[in-house]
């Protein structure tokens, strides 16, 4: 069974493609299915997010590599639109690599960033669900979810915050602690400032106040988050003043001086009050700094500390990096193993049924042999069979872990069961490169003579057989 990872993300093409190719949850099993149809197709995942979709196939080795780029383009409608150059193609070792990178979060628009990881686990599901995974893709997505549980442990790749919404969130925590029940208010309805009041209520923010100069985008923008609209001058009466403030306005200048601080902070009994301006110009004048309990970010000093915790996590993602690669050697030449078994298996078969072949074409020259002692002789063919049979088998594991190919090919020729022949009732002979036909006759001629009772010419003509260097006496019933 072969792997093939073809797929385009933030990296490859403009969003403009990437979302024409977007699949929509309720689409998945049907665009799945036409992926099991393609000739050769057994397992399928595919992963389509914001920033990437992704096909990964396992698909049979004797039928052709399916045109994925071709099906895509039919898929979605897409011929003609340069569609092919934007696209990746993995094959085996780099496939696996490639899906351990992708849940590990190293190949995220956002580094180390956890959301990825969900998103391979979903899709994963939506294919199991849809019968498109079995014993090949199972195994593999299996290994990927351990590798990432792994890589978050040992490293600290996802530790620090590295997008201004985040380090806004890690300001407030590191300010209030817990952000259970704290107050927020926006100031201005932007995207920004949006932002960052989902990352603090998905930390436990829950009273949001929003405060625009057009009170209908106020109202739409609270009612996201069950909050309060009010209007920009209602502001600045606000007896319950809240714990955070978080300002993107566009102003010309800024709309928040030190007296308006100082009057909050009053009005707080001089509890904490943390200020978060995103606004370029600034909303907030810079004296407020000087404030006891005001804690004031600017833009620039939230991209200062989301670079500096970047620097880290690309520290961290070296190591990330070392794991996954040593894991993807692993994993490869544990998947080339488990495929070389049943050419293996084959082998055995292929030399039990000479061995067996063997025994019967002189059975009747052991008429004499006791049931123990025929028993021993097949003991012995079977322990000179498995001795024959430990270093070709050694050597094709060995192959099939390095990849050798040729190896395993020119191995598996050699044990081929096409080598067998069969004799004249159609029982199996000997391989081509051992005992003639001939020979295999005239043995049979001897053992029909011998249960007519010719036992006076058995041992001379047993010399000449040049088959076998020793007489094996007939087997007594």
């Amino acid at each position: 069974m072969n792997l093939l990872l073809t797929g385009l993300n933030h990296k490859t093409a403009p969003v403009e493609l990437r979302e024409r190719l977007s699949i929509p949850e309720d689409a998945l099993a049907a665009v799945t299915a036409q992926v099991l149809a393609l000739p050769g197709v057994d397992e399928a995942v595919i992963l389509s997010t914001c920033n990437r979709v992704e096909l990964l196939i396992a698909h049979r080795e004797r039928v052709a590599e399916p045109d994925m780029a071709a099906f895509l383009e039919e898929c979605f409608q897409l011929s003609g639109s340069g569609l092919r150059e934007h696209l990746y193609h993995h094959r085996e070792a780099e496939a696996v690599r490639h899906l351990f990178r992708v849940a590990c979060s190293l190949d995220s628009l956002v580094l180390g960033e956890s959301q990825i990881l969900g998103q391979v686990k979903a899709a994963y599901a939506a294919a199991k669900e849809n019968g498109a995974v079995r014993s090949q893709l199972d195994r593999l997505l299996q290994e990927t979810f351990a590798l990432a549980k792994r890589v978050r442990t040992e490293t600290e790749i996802g530790a620090a915050p590295v997008n201004i919404s985040s380090v806004a969130v890690d300001l407030a925590r590191r300010i209030f602690g817990s952000l259970d029940g704290k107050r927020v208010l926006l100031l201005g309805a932007g995207k920004m400032s949006e932002l960052a009041a989902r990352h603090l209520v998905h930390h436990g923010a829950n009273r949001i106040l929003v405060a625009n100069r057009t009170l209908a985008r106020a109202e739409a923008l609270a009612a996201q988050f069950n909050g309060e609209a009010i209007t920009f001058d209602a502001v600045f009466s606000l007896q319950d003043v809240p714990d955070i403030l978080i300002t993107s306005t566009g102003a010309p200048r800024p709309i928040l001086t030190a007296a308006h601080v100082q009057q909050f902070l009053h009005r707080r009994r001089r509890k904490p009050m943390l200020l978060v301006d995103i606004a370029v110009p600034r909303d907030v004048e810079p004296e407020v700094n000087r404030l006891e309990g005001a804690f004031l970010y600017d833009i620039d000093d939230l991209q200062s500390v989301a670079s500096a915790n970047l620097t880290d996590r690309k520290r961290q993602a070296e190591l990330a990096e070392e794991i996954v690669a040593a894991e993807a050697i692993k994993f490869e030449q544990k998947r080339r193993s488990l495929e070389i078994g049943p050419v293996i298996s084959g082998m055995q078969q292929t030399v039990e049924a000479l061995c067996e072949a063997e025994l019967q074409r002189l059975a009747p020259r052991m008429h004499s042999m006791t049931d123990e002692q025929y028993a021993a002789v097949k003991m012995l063919t079977r322990g000179l069979m498995n001795k024959f049979l430990h270093l070709p088998k050694q050597a094709l594991r060995s192959a099939a872990q390095t990849g050798d190919d040729a190896a395993v090919r020119a191995i598996q020729s050699a044990f081929d069961p096409s080598v067998l022949r069969t004799g004249p009732k159609g029982d199996l002979a000997c391989p081509r490169s051992g005992v003639s036909m001939d020979d295999v006759k005239r043995e049979k001629a001897r053992g029909h003579h011998a249960e007519q009772g010719s036992t006076a010419s058995a041992p001379a003509e047993a010399a000449t057989d040049s088959a076998f260097s020793d007489e094996i006496p007939a087997r007594r019933h």
